[in-house]
């Protein structure tokens, strides 16, 4: 019976000693992330995020209206400047709805 008694106590002291490594692991990584909210540093933007928006909208613009002016004066044999008046635009429109 004492052998009994003493795998019971073994088993016992090994599963607090268990217990208590599991307790430090814990603790250790709570203070392991309350150093992390600690150390992290805020970085201000350089361009906030509306300015980044803005400016790829402008781009885009910027962009598609010299493909228009490339290709109206390539493909359809203008003046590159003309693809800006509205005047070619309603004929472009009026050649589209034929009645």
């Amino acid at each position: 019976m004492t052998q009994e008694k003493q795998a019971k106590e073994n088993s016992r002291s090994q599963k607090k000693q268990k217990e208590k490594q599991q307790d430090k692991q814990q603790k250790e990584k709570q203070q392991d992330k309350k150093q992390r909210k600690k150390q992290k540093k805020y970085v201000r933007r350089l361009i906030p995020v509306w300015a980044k928006f803005l400016l790829i909208v402008i781009l885009s613009l910027f962009a598609l209206l010299i493909g228009l002016m490339i290709g109206f004066s390539i493909l359809g044999d203008g003046n590159p400047l003309d693809v800006l008046k509205w005047e070619t635009w309603q004929h472009i429109i009026d050649f589209v709805k034929v009645d």
